[in-house]
């Protein structure tokens, strides 16, 4: 019997490690869900647009579409979340420029057109080299940072190292251990995951206004991790949470309060009638 007991518990071991193992060595793939688009692809969208490319020092190249409106009053850096390419998040453009506001929505290293070695690191820098290219077209003051998912992690340092008009955020996490963790608690995340994403210790640099948006049934994104980073913005700082008891993780936008307290925001603050 004890025998018995030692194998089992041995089996069981090895299955954790194989389990573990796995994980460690394929989390890009499940962290990043890319879709790669050919140099030569010709994006559909109806509002006006035009490609731009960024190099970066360490040899890769990024791209990002420029949804343009005539005599903007602003601008939005649109982070997109893990799945797909601009060929499906260019569709997100006319909630931001039908209020009037333009929006550069890069596509992250393997996604799309850009190009280059995925790292935390990199993917920072990269952020903060877009945002510093729409905030020299338009002027810091009249910048908004929109992080959506994954990309409120990265979101959250630009806001924290410039000085944007707003921060939003949709569907966000505290780090990216709440959302591993939610997935398969089991496996020892602290030792295997290289991409931590701490939204909870960059948002305490943060100065301007925060807006996050949440569903309460969000299967991917707990909502207690985005609890978490609304109490760690600090207190000087102005902060909303604004909760959707009903919401999931990717249908915020179908919500008539979700659309109407956006367009407030890209508004200054002054709220359309309801719809």
């Amino acid at each position: 019997m004890l025998l018995f007991l030692l194998s089992a518990l041995g089996l069981l071991l090895l299955v954790y490690l194989g389990v573990s193992l796995f994980y460690w060595a394929l989390q890009e793939k499940f962290i990043f869900v890319r879709f790669p688009l050919p140099r030569q692809y010709r994006f559909n969208f109806r509002q006006p647009f035009e490609e731009l490319w960024l190099d970066r020092p360490d040899g890769a190249r990024l791209h990002a579409l420029h949804f343009t409106v005539q005599d903007p009053k602003g601008a939005v850096l649109y982070l997109h979340g893990n799945t797909g390419s601009l060929r499906r998040w260019g569709k997100r453009a006319p909630r931001f420029t039908t209020a009037r506001h333009a929006v550069l929505m890069p596509d992250y290293r393997g996604y799309g057109k850009s190009s280059g070695k995925l790292s935390e690191a990199a993917l920072h820098a990269d952020a903060l080299a877009w945002y510093d290219r729409l905030a020299a077209q338009y002027g810091a003051e009249q910048v908004v940072v929109y992080g959506r998912s994954l990309g409120t992690g990265m979101a959250v340092p630009v806001a924290a190292a410039r000085t944007p008009r707003a921060l939003v955020l949709e569907s966000p996490y505290a780090n990216f251990l709440d959302v591993a963790r939610h997935y398969l608690a089991i496996l020892p995340y602290r030792l295997l995951l290289r991409y931590r994403f701490r939204s909870d210790r960059a948002i305490k640099g943060v100065k301007c206004p925060v807006y996050i948006f949440h569903g309460k049934r969000d299967p991917l994104v707990p909502y207690s991790s985005a609890l978490r980073l609304y109490a760690a913005i600090p207190v000087a700082v102005h902060r909303e949470l604004i909760t959707f008891p009903q919401g999931f993780h990717s249908d915020l936008a179908g919500y008539p309060r979700f659309r109407r307290k956006l367009r407030g925001i890209l508004n200054y603050g002054e709220e359309p009638a309801k719809e």
